[in-house]
């Protein structure tokens, strides 16, 4: 079925600033629309978000230009083109012609990439976890990830007020119905204790709490205590896992840890993260070292084998199958971490995901700080059985979004 019009418009993130959002129209006069997140500590080698730069507007964060290049560039010449994802990816890959996507803006050519994905569902009469996991991911088994549940955000998500950037709870089930009421319980459980020790219950970017506590260990034990109050046990019922988005502290070979006041070297930064990681049993650690960093994350995943933690790639890989494809090489992870707008398209998406599991590795769909209410996500972790999805914490509506469109799929809806 053929692609009949194109239209972008600009709307508002959660974090409101503007994002694109498109509609593609077929012939037979269906509509099928996507939204684009934004991240806020973002990778340096992420596909290039195209903002206007004029102060006038939205201080500088408007996305007319990215909108403008889906209703001219883009719509000349897809209209007309076959909804078929991998070919009008291909078109729009060769039509913005740059390594990063900075011509025509990673954030236009996502609405589309996304839109025509839903297109195609359509045409095939399948829900859309369906249609990616035929068309992207054939041979692999559909299956719902666990939730990497942020309940805590410190760092750039919350003005600094932790070191690490994301403290979350991971139910050990998979099954949405019982891993989002054990997360929600946690939480709110947690809101509590804090509210006890008369300490903020102000949320951060994702939607975690970001109180006052004295340090990364303490902020880890009252999530411990909450969970506890709640009815479950860490590693009984969930585990700890941490983004440290350590890109934003490094500096000049080190690492500075504002709360603690010091600065440490990565053999220091490893040594720590042992430490923490036998005592609270943590389950993963994110971009525990910068983005260019290779030797430090080499290293640190070799000592995080020995005790079997999970060491996820995000600056540093921003899902592009090259950045990957080193990784893989020099064993510099054994995870990634999965943003369909660090690459811009899903059918590039698909060959970073595809490229992890052939390696062994374990793949975790992820959300940006600056969200939408589109659950494409969802349908993503699911369709490519990813082990693990990450979208924010147990409130704000673009976060529940994709928990709930992961309790439809559980009921077949």
């Amino acid at each position: 079925m053929k692609i009949t019009n194109i239209h972008a418009i600009e709307i508002l993130d959660s974090r409101g600033n503007p994002t694109v959002r498109s509609f593609l129209t077929l012939e037979d006069g269906s509509i099928h629309s996507s939204s684009v997140p934004s991240g806020a500590s973002t990778g340096s080698h992420e596909a290039a978000e195209l903002r206007d730069g004029d102060s006038k507007r939205y201080g500088g964060k408007g996305v007319q230009k990215a909108v403008e290049n889906v209703n001219n560039a883009i719509k000349n010449v897809v209209v007309g083109m076959n909804a078929d994802p991998d070919s009008v990816d291909s078109r729009l890959i060769d039509l913005d012609g740059t390594h990063d996507k900075s011509r025509l803006g990673a954030n236009a050519i996502l609405s589309v990439s996304q839109a025509i994905v839903r297109a195609a569902a359509h045409v095939e009469k399948e829900p859309l976890w369906g249609y990616m996991n035929e068309y992207y991911f054939s041979g692999t088994k559909p299956s719902f990830p666990q939730l990497l549940v942020n309940i805590v955000n410190g760092g750039k998500h919350a003005s600094w007020n932790f070191d690490i950037q994301e403290f979350m709870v991971v139910p050990n089930s998979n099954i949405p119905s019982e891993s989002i009421r054990i997360a929600a319980e946690i939480f709110h459980s947690l809101g509590k204790t804090l509210k006890d020790k008369k300490l903020s219950i102000l949320l951060g970017d994702e939607g975690g709490y970001s109180p006052a506590l004295s340090s990364n260990e303490e902020v880890m034990d009252t999530i411990l205590s909450a969970g506890k109050n709640a009815g479950y046990e860490n590693v009984k019922d969930f585990r700890i896992s941490l983004d440290v988005a350590s890109t934003e502290f490094f500096k000049e070979g080190k690492y500075e840890f504002k709360k603690q006041n010091k600065w440490l070297t990565p053999e220091e930064l490893t040594e720590y993260y042992s430490q923490i990681g036998q005592k609270y049993f943590i389950l993963s650690f994110e971009d525990a070292f910068a983005e260019d960093d290779w030797d430090a994350h080499k290293n640190f995943t070799d000592m995080a084998e020995r005790f079997k933690f999970i060491t996820i790639g995000d600056d540093l890989f921003v899902t592009n199958p090259e950045r990957i494809a080193r990784g893989i090489k020099e064993k510099a992870a054994n995870a990634v971490l999965v943003k369909v707008n660090q690459i811009g398209t899903i059918k590039e998406t698909a060959e970073a995901i595809n490229m992890t599991r052939r390696a062994g590795w374990k793949t975790a769909i992820s959300h940006r700080s600056g969200e939408t209410e589109d659950s494409f996500i969802a349908d993503l972790a699911y369709s490519c059985g990813s082990e693990f999805i990450k979208t924010g914490s147990m409130a704000r509506s673009e976060r529940l979004a994709k928990y709930n469109r992961l309790l439809e799929i559980e009921n077949n809806l």
